[in-house]
């Protein structure tokens, strides 16, 4: 039998605990997230992500990423310089390739799903 799982509030949901962000060049950036599902082959992961206010650099080359805006406010920019604004409700579609920033006016909390080029 297949499983079927549900997951609710993910606005309040416990993500753990907060790390420094990586990819961070401005703002001194903390991170956390909580996956929720992983395929069997590892290729697709779903969970929740939440950063705190700044600036930080994301490379999408070997992987694809759907993302909606729980809480927050954010401006997601390409490597050209085409910013966009987005909100809680708000969905965003990083296909495999993209290369851009994140400014993270807010502490921020997203829906993500991620699948993996491998």
């Amino acid at each position: 039998m297949i499983d079927l799982s549900t997951f609710h509030d993910l606005a309040r949901a416990d993500i753990g605990a907060f790390s420094p962000k990586p990819t961070s060049f401005e703002g001194d950036q903390l991170e956390a997230a909580r996956s929720f599902f992983q395929s069997p082959d590892g290729s697709i992961d779903i969970g929740i992500w939440e950063c705190t206010p700044g600036r930080f650099t994301a490379d999408r080359t070997n992987s694809s990423e759907i993302c909606h805006i729980i809480s927050g406010r954010v401006a997601v920019s390409r490597a050209d310089g085409e910013m966009r604004e987005l909100g809680p409700g708000d969905l965003l579609v990083l296909p495999q390739g993209w290369k851009g920033e994140w400014r993270i006016h807010e502490t921020t909390r997203k829906l993500y799903m991620i699948q993996s080029a491998d």
